[in-house]
């Protein structure tokens, strides 16, 4: 960290490069200096600030589609997320405070409407990338229970069944799989729950194409990550039963002759 110039300047510089449309400011400087400090403790003392000033970036903008403004809403999401991951690891704030900040991530994500994942000459936007990456690392907050995670679990369903022009193409399904087993992790939301969610998923079939398509891009990752991926939660057998039978429903050449 650069020694001749006070924190509170730099982070405000910095805060500001989030929003810069110039990839290298952005992605290649910005965010990695936030991240980087963040978790070497230099703003262990100022979690709580740093937080709520990227909470209040998700609003910047917010409704607006294929302005650069997603810029700022999306990478500020990127570090909330590495503020969470930090309290995380040592108390840093008040449950409360994080819990806070996890229905201001939430609610940006039901509102954002620039879903695109890379923009050419300005590199990647990715907010419901950035946004699932950001409700996976709360799910494993020790200050979420179950009601909680059950909430994180519908935000990433009216996500994914949210009306959109185009598909997901570029990860999106993936990294919301990813922040649901995150949240199956946690064990504590029961079967039944996860079953009547998933259900609700599976259902979409009647709905535009691109709507849809999402649906089944999500459920096609969330098997893949249940059935391949480490730490398995203690649904994981029955869910990926309920999982297939979805699936071949949704798929009637996969079923069985």
């Amino acid at each position: 960290m650069p020694s001749d110039r006070p924190l509170d300047e730099l982070t405000a510089e910095l805060t500001r490069m989030l929003g810069d449309a110039d990839p290298d400011i952005r992605d290649g400087l910005a965010y990695p200096a936030l991240s980087a400090w963040i978790a070497q403790g230099v703003y262990d003392d100022l979690l709580t600030g740093l937080g709520d000033g990227m909470a209040a970036g998700l609003v910047v903008g917010l409704g607006e589609a294929g302005s650069d403004t997603v810029f700022r809403r999306s990478f500020s999401a990127l570090v909330l997320r590495e503020c969470i991951a930090r309290d995380n690891d040592r108390p840093l704030v008040p449950g409360g405070k994080v819990l806070e900040w996890g229905d201001r991530v939430a609610t940006w994500m039901l509102r954002e409407r620039d879903l695109r994942g890379f923009v050419p000459g300005k590199g990647w936007a990715h907010a419901v990338a950035h946004g699932a990456d950001a409700l996976g690392t709360l799910a494993a907050s020790p200050h979420v229970a179950t009601p909680e995670l059950t909430v994180i679990l519908d935000v990433i369903a009216d996500r994914v069944l949210a009306e959109v022009t185009t598909a997901y193409g570029q990860g999106e399904a993936d990294r919301l799989a990813r922040a649901t087993v995150a949240v199956l992790r946690r064990d504590l939301v029961p079967l039944n729950v996860v079953e009547r969610w998933v259900a609700r998923i599976g259902s979409s079939t009647a709905m535009p194409a691109a709507d849809a398509g999402n649906a089944e891009a999500f459920l096609r990752a969330l098997y893949l990550q249940l059935a391949l991926g480490p730490n398995p939660p203690e649904v994981r057998a029955d869910l990926l039963l309920t999982l297939v039978d979805v699936l071949r429903r949704r798929n009637p050449d996969l079923r069985r002759r």
